[in-house]
């Protein structure tokens, strides 16, 4: 009778349901924090919501009301296995250790302390909620003062904020006030890795130059038209003034973006999103129908550079809070790290072609074909970006002074780009009247980079032969 009683209890605790310990996991949590650096001390002063605290008991009252005058206690436990243990902040490259505390406070979702680091500070040192405020504990945020000990305010800072876990989708809104007085405001999703508040130029330079070779890489849309540019002349001595041309185009509409000289509407990026495809289409249909002359790629080439430097910026335009003050060498820098992936790809694709249109039966029929794939894909693209364009309602914008100037402005970038566009054309047909031979450069540049590579194996598997 025992054993049956026991075997009755346990399949009740098993098959009947039970209150959760643990809290379930938010969706979206959005952390808000503020980095200043005064005197020989860091200021952190953090902004969670408390749901996403879970494994935490929070003291109750009521129906499920916080209890506001009980809560003190638990908070600084809260902030150090949450937040604290999460966040690592380097001074001049030399790891700080661990902050400490200095106060902790429960707001409630309609404040809006947090707009300034002055408005924020006062709050987070103000007294307490009243334990007669009825709130629920899932409906509260935590804000956190943490204190750092520093050498000096002048110093480089770079910071870890590893807040991930927090929830699904966390996104941190992090505003960096040097001593200097400017506030830089940073925003990113999830674990940025380690994001200097201050860098130095050739820290941001290289890492925009990564970011512009992984991004060749990873952009299909700039991989098919790179492929529409090789098909027909599968050279790189013959390509050099077509890569040229997109190159200086692509590098004028980027930097013209990036500091704001672009169109600031909501239809202008999935427009050029679709032109992107049609230009891809375009290049496509040209190597099929032939007939396409070096003149004439590289001064298409250039027009649809400048199409694709406007892609290029929508692609940075979440990267530039990493410049800190040095916006142009950090474009500049991506435009090289662009131009070594391109470079990258033409190597690796040139003589793919090359074997691949050795073994053809007609050179021609193969062009055809390859480059009715392309434009066979890039249709179906054209197709879906551009009912996505057709969502979206243009309308003229209204005659005022400020359109007026805008289009002044415009009107002095098209003349400058016409300037460039004559400037290439008179230095090609100049070096093609001195007969300078592209392919002759491009075929010597094609052996230099094949007998380095060849060298690095070498030594590589000299290296791998002397560790066995």
């Amino acid at each position: 009778m025992p054993r049956i009683l026991v075997a009755i209890l346990a399949a009740a605790y098993l098959f009947f349901p039970c209150g959760a310990v643990a809290h379930d996991i938010p969706n979206d949590v959005v952390v808000q924090a503020f980095v200043k650096p005064q005197g020989d001390r860091l200021h952190l002063l953090v902004r969670v919501p408390l749901k996403a605290m879970r494994d935490m008991n929070f003291p109750e009252r009521g129906p499920g009301y916080l209890d506001l005058a009980r809560v003190s206690d638990v908070l600084p436990g809260a902030a150090t296995l949450w937040i604290a243990d999460f966040i690592e902040v380097d001074e001049n490259d030399t790891h700080l250790s661990k902050p400490q505390i200095v106060a902790t406070r429960i707001s409630l979702p309609s404040d809006r302390s947090f707009v300034s680091y002055e408005d924020a500070i006062a709050h987070v040192n103000a007294p307490p909620l009243s334990n007669d405020t009825n709130v629920y504990w899932d409906q509260t945020l935590l804000d956190v003062l943490f204190e750092y000990p520093i050498q000096s305010e002048q110093s480089r800072f770079c910071i870890h904020p590893a807040l991930a876990r927090l929830g699904l989708r966390v996104v941190t809104v992090l505003r960096f006030l040097p001593a200097s007085g400017e506030v830089r405001a940073f925003e990113f999703t999830g674990d940025p890795g380690i994001v200097r508040l201050d860098p130095r130029w050739h820290q941001a330079a290289l890492r925009f130059v990564d970011l512009g070779f992984f991004h060749i890489l990873d952009g299909n849309d700039h991989l098919l038209f790179l492929l529409c540019l090789v098909i027909p002349f599968r050279s790189l001595g013959a390509l050099i003034p077509v890569i040229t041309a997109f190159t200086i185009a692509h590098s004028i509409t980027l930097i013209a973006s990036a500091y704001n000289l672009a169109p600031n509407v909501l239809w202008f990026p999935p427009l050029i999103e679709t032109l992107i495809v049609i230009s891809i289409v375009y290049m496509a249909l040209e190597n099929i129908v032939g007939g396409s002359s070096l003149q004439r790629r590289w001064m298409m080439a250039f027009g649809f550079g400048l199409v694709h430097g406007f892609g290029f910026s929508f692609a940075l335009r979440q990267s530039l809070q990493f410049a800190g003050s040095h916006l142009l060498t950090s474009l500049l820098s991506f435009n090289v790290g662009v131009e070594l992936g391109q470079l990258l790809v033409l190597i690796l694709l040139i003589p793919a072609l090359q074997l691949l249109f050795r073994y053809a039966v007609a050179e021609r029929m193969g062009v055809i074909i390859l480059s009715a794939i392309v434009a066979h894909t890039s249709w179906h693209w054209m197709l879906d970006r551009g009912h996505v364009l057709a969502q979206f309602r243009f309308e003229w914008p209204a005659l005022t002074a400020a359109s007026l100037a805008s289009a002044a402005r415009w009107l002095m970038a098209f003349l400058l780009l016409g300037g460039v566009l004559w400037f290439l054309q008179k230095t090609f047909q100049r070096w093609a009247e001195r007969g300078f031979d592209w392919k002759a450069f491009g075929g010597k540049f094609h052996i230099g980079v094949s007998a380095i590579a060849r060298s690095a194996l070498s030594d590589g598997s000299q290296e791998a032969g002397r560790d066995r």
